[in-house]
């Protein structure tokens, strides 16, 4: 049954549902007003029974009649027509009323006879199979002319049967018409209660089909319908922009990749054309170009490492990836590897131990960047400030800062600045600070100092002093 149940469209299971649950509800009802009809026709014809009293002088007469007794007696009764009356010995003797069929006695019938009860109530059938209903009591006749008798008033049960029957009828039908009406009820609201559910399903096949993502669904009220098409048309959007942001990503990637692979391309063609003419190029125009070939490898190995890390979903990292790292340890490590490529810069640090949870690696290769930009801008002998005091990260440069027009797009990837396109870089260094940023919880901005410069800010939450921690977690003392 759940098989073929599972063939059938949504919208005929829920009315075949809906027709099921009216049906079992107007069968229960229809079953409970059948019983409570029959017990209230039952209780009626046994009042109407037990209300019923033979006269004595009849009692008499059918006793004499049946040849039961001999003594004479003057007084006569009218046989009650619609009933049927018979008397019953402790032997259980029956004389019936002429014209009347005997009715089949029990042994509740001969108990009354003999005295043991007073009355009873039952169901019986006559000599012919007729199933009658029986109140039987015993006789009061004067002188103890009663004595060992008992006195069956009874009415056919077609009396409770015929009326019972058709009720059944009525109900019978009636609950045909509801089931009938409630599946056609059911198909309509279905039909309607599905039309949203219908069209998300065509917008998701139209999607499927066609991988237009622009396409959104109306939505109108506030209801679950409502929700899922809300719902689906912020993923449509979501896939929309993830895959624009790749598309943007390869674009720029490309047009990154085209500058040093064409000058990479050049120089090594002049190398090759020199040793197949055979004519040797100077010696300081082949170093020259060994050096240009060897700088423009290391630029593009960079590139691809930054576009390997920025191609890492913007989600959080894995709980394995982040351990509780000592900031202001990474920051120092960071500063070592920097003031290499700045030997003429005057770094002043304050470094306030703080303790954070972030990827070792990443955290340092972002704060790497972040330095690598303020040395880049430093005027030659300028200075550099780095100072971290409560989880904030502050790295000032004394260069020609950032308009103000332009810092919206600092962290824009392969974005860079005007002034700056002729300096070495892909234009994702911040970027990936942003990213690495975010994903451990913090946050980074440059803005512009009053007295000139630029000033990095990053902060992230932690604490003074190191966390509870396994010492699987903490970063290892000589870097990674």
């Amino acid at each position: 049954m759940i098989p073929y149940l599972r063939r059938l469209t949504l919208r005929a299971r829920l009315a075949l549902f809906a027709g099921v649950a009216v049906a079992v509800a107007v069968a229960v009802a229809a079953a409970a007003a059948w019983f409570v009809t029959r017990q209230q026709l039952t209780n009626q014809l046994d009042a109407s029974l037990q209300s019923v009293q033979a006269s004595p002088g009849y009692v008499q007469a059918l006793l004499r009649t049946c040849g039961l007794t001999q003594r004479p007696d003057s007084t006569t009764a009218d046989t009650p027509t619609s009933y049927t009356v018979q008397v019953v010995t402790a032997d259980g003797t029956v004389c019936a009323a002429p014209g009347t069929t005997p009715i089949n006695v029990d042994r509740s019938d001969r108990a009354v006879a003999r005295g043991q009860l007073d009355s009873v109530l039952h169901d019986a059938t006559d000599k012919d199979g007729t199933p009658m209903r029986v109140a039987t009591s015993g006789t009061n006749l004067p002188g103890g002319f009663g004595d060992g008798y008992a006195v069956s008033i009874a009415q056919p049960l077609s009396m409770v049967n015929k009326p019972l029957n058709t009720l059944a009828l009525v109900l019978f039908g009636v609950a045909g018409v509801g089931v009938a009406g409630a599946i056609t009820t059911g198909l309509a609201i279905a039909r309607a209660g599905l039309r949203p559910v219908e069209r998300l399903t065509q917008t998701v096949e139209h999607i499927a089909r066609t991988e237009d993502l622009d396409v959104r669904i109306p939505v109108a009220g506030t209801d679950e319908i409502a929700r899922l098409s809300s719902s689906f048309n912020a993923m449509t959007e979501a896939l929309a922009a993830s895959r624009d942001r790749q598309q943007q990503l390869i674009e720029d990637a490309g047009h990154e990749l085209r500058t040093p692979l064409t000058s990479l391309r050049t120089n090594i063609e002049l190398l090759i054309r020199s040793e197949k003419s055979g004519r040797k190029l100077p010696a300081n125009a082949h170093q020259e170009l060994l050096g240009s070939v060897e700088a423009q490898i290391s630029e593009l190995t960079k590139l691809v490492g930054d576009l390997q890390e920025l191609s890492r979903p913007d989600s959080a990292p894995s709980a394995g990836s982040l351990r509780v790292v000592a900031l202001h340890e990474i920051t120092k490590r960071a500063l070592d590897r920097v003031e290499l490529r700045g030997p003429n810069l005057i770094f002043q640090t304050e470094l306030d131990p703080w303790y954070a949870h972030a990827d070792p690696a990443a955290l340092e290769r972002s704060l790497v960047n972040v330095l690598d930009n303020a040395v880049k801008f430093s005027p030659p002998e300028g200075e550099i400030s780095v100072r971290l005091a409560s989880g904030t990260l502050i790295v000032r440069d004394h260069g020609p800062g950032i308009p103000t027009d332009e810092l919206p797009y600092v962290f824009d990837r392969f974005w860079r600045s005007p002034t700056a396109r002729s300096l070495p870089g892909s234009g994702l260094g911040l970027a990936i600070v942003a990213n690495t940023i975010r994903q451990a919880g913090g946050t980074v901005e440059l803005r512009a100092h009053p007295e000139g410069g630029t000033e990095a800010v990053v902060r992230l939450p932690g604490t003074k002093t190191p966390p509870p921690a396994s010492p699987a977690e903490r970063l290892p003392a000589d870097g990674d």
